[in-house]
């Protein structure tokens, strides 16, 4: 094992070439994908790399017959697992004619950041990515005995100690990880449900957080890999008397962050309650399991909103309410949303009406 080490960690800065890590999303629109390729230096913007391929009839996303989608870079991070000058690239897929895929929600998405109306708003994403850690073999929660379960939920928020908190030394290594890719990882913490924990992005603007989630996702699973771990994202892991989980995602238009701009969140989670049911279909596989009224949730087919209401569809914090302006909190999409389609909607939705 020794020289395995040794192999992993070798310095290929005298060879001059970089290995990229080309990312993707899959056909089930949560299976994360990837595949290295050697470049001959460093690159520090996605137009100069290559555009690459892949098999779509092995991801879901082709035919047999006409099977080669191909890869478009879009972002650079740096690679916390190669280090150097090695880089994961996120990338999204398009036919060898050069139309976006069925399943490509990231041109979607900047089709709605790119409009004039919605650009001169500046909208800003933050994201609260919840996720249950799984023993491997068993698909039952870290920290949780084999076929039983623990003491009930109350202990285990934000705790410390063995006997609450479960997982911790994964969840740091994956802080350090999307830090030292650049990430905006705002903060982690352990969540209500034992084995369940949750990671932030930062306010960024339009593209930028569904592109870092992405990363994100792809980091903790490498990491979960490595450690012989299951993460999982289903919003309802454990049925009964437990937390679901979600991805919080908290927003704020440029008018919004603006003297009056109350007002303007008022008028923005109106225009949500109207699509209410075009929101919920798209914010994640298996909500429904989630969003039942009980454990901090709204009911699904009720919309609502209220101010540091964590029951309701929509929060509104007590600072912005004291403020009269700055940011609200969709409290609806699942921890397997689509960000790219989740953040280009809600702007729709909000600015564009």
């Amino acid at each position: 094992m020794s020289l395995l080490s040794e192999l992993l960690n070798l310095d290929l800065s005298d060879t001059k070439k970089i290995i990229a890590e080309y990312i993707w999303i899959g056909g089930s629109g949560m299976d994360i994908r990837s595949k290295g390729r050697t470049l001959p230096g460093p690159v520090s913007d996605p137009s100069k790399l290559p555009k690459w391929n892949y098999d779509g009839s092995s991801t879901n996303q082709a035919a047999g017959d006409d099977s080669e989608v191909i890869l478009y870079p879009q972002a650079i991070f740096k690679d916390p697992f190669r280090k150097g000058n090695n880089i994961l690239v996120m990338c999204d897929a398009y036919t060898p004619k050069g139309d976006p895929i069925p399943t490509n929600n990231r041109h979607k998405a900047v089709k709605i950041f790119d409009h004039p109306d919605v650009k001169k708003e500046e909208p800003w994403f933050g994201i609260e990515q919840e996720y249950t850690l799984l023993k491997k073999d068993v698909k039952w929660p870290l920290g949780w005995p084999l076929g039983g379960f623990p003491g009930p939920q109350g202990p285990y928020y934000c705790a410390v100690g063995a006997d609450k908190a479960f997982g911790r030394d994964i969840v740091d290594a994956h802080y350090k990880a999307c830090l030292y890719a650049g990430l905006n990882i705002g903060g982690a913490n352990g969540e209500v449900m034992p084995g369940q924990w949750e990671f932030q992005i930062s306010p960024s603007v339009g593209i930028g957080p569904g592109d870092q989630l992405w990363v994100a996702r792809y980091i903790l699973e490498r990491i979960t890999e490595i450690c012989g771990v299951i993460v999982s994202f289903d919003p309802k892991p454990i049925e009964g008397d437990w937390n679901g989980a979600a991805a919080h995602t908290n927003f704020s238009t440029n008018s919004m962050r603006k003297e009056g701009g109350l007002d303007l969140i008022k008028k923005a989670i109106g225009k949500l309650e109207v699509k209410h049911r075009q929101h919920i279909a798209a914010y994640g596989e298996g909500n429904e399991r989630r969003l039942t009224g009980k454990h901090e949730t709204a009911d699904i087919n009720v919309f609502s909103w209220g101010v540091a209401d964590r029951g309701a569809s929509v929060r509104v914090g007590r600072d912005t309410e004291k403020e009269g302006k700055g940011y609200f909190e969709d409290r609806r999409p699942s921890s397997n949303m689509d960000p790219y389609l989740v953040t280009s909607m809600i702007a729709e939705t909000t600015i564009l009406g």
